[in-house]
């Protein structure tokens, strides 16, 4: 009942309820991110969805604009402190997770929820591997229990894992727990960036734009 029915009525409750505060956000962040660099405000990508269907995902650019896509040794997104593709705005944007507030979108769109697993891009699913598909049996979260928890900190696959005990342990109770780990989280502004040795990735994008 709650994972089917009661879950999606509070999601769009609180996104119908939260957008106009949001609309204020994008009043003044819009205008800084597009004075950056005049490139787009937003960030569109395609994800995983719920039974594998793949949908548009919002997020407010935080790179400069066409910057390359690198990826880790897994096949996950690179993401660092370092990284010379992200602008400065777009550095305090993730910081303050920020740049996820698009997804509220998604969420009245019913393509994503508050809470759930973090949405792969759709070429990862040819990565899965054992059960990790299961990940794909609920809508994706703008925050999950790796976010409340981990951030960044821990590999992609144990994160797929880690997923999966969400979905089999899902409850209202569980959900509003990660909401206010995520909140407290964020306010830390903790592990953020992957702990990796990325700076190969680094030294590669700072080639690819010296090259440009």
């Amino acid at each position: 009942m709650y994972k089917v029915y009661i879950k999606r009525i509070i999601d769009l409750t609180l996104a119908i309820i939260a957008f106009p505060f949001w609309l204020i956000i994008l009043v003044i962040v819009a205008p800084i991110i597009y004075f950056s660099d005049k490139g787009p405000v937003f960030y569109n990508s395609n994800r995983l969805g719920k039974d594998g269907k793949i949908f548009k995902m919002y997020k407010f650019r935080t790179m400069k604009n066409n910057s390359p896509d690198i990826r880790n040794e897994d096949g996950s997104t690179f993401n660092s402190e370092d990284d010379p593709r992200l602008t400065k705005f777009g550095r305090l944007l993730r910081k303050t997770s920020l740049d996820e507030t698009p997804q509220l979108i998604n969420i009245i769109k019913g393509d994503m929820s508050i809470i759930g697993p973090r949405p792969d891009l759709p070429e990862h699913r040819e990565l899965y591997t054992g059960n990790e598909e299961r990940k794909l049996e609920v809508k994706p979260g703008v925050t999950g229990y790796n976010q409340a928890y981990f951030r960044n900190t821990i590999p992609w696959k144990e994160r797929i894992q880690n997923d999966i005990y969400y979905i089999d342990h899902m409850s209202f109770l569980f959900d509003l727990k990660i909401f206010f780990k995520t909140a407290a989280s964020v306010l830390k502004q903790k592990d953020i960036f992957v702990r990796i040795d990325g700076s190969n990735n680094i030294k590669n994008v700072q080639k690819q734009q010296e090259a440009n």
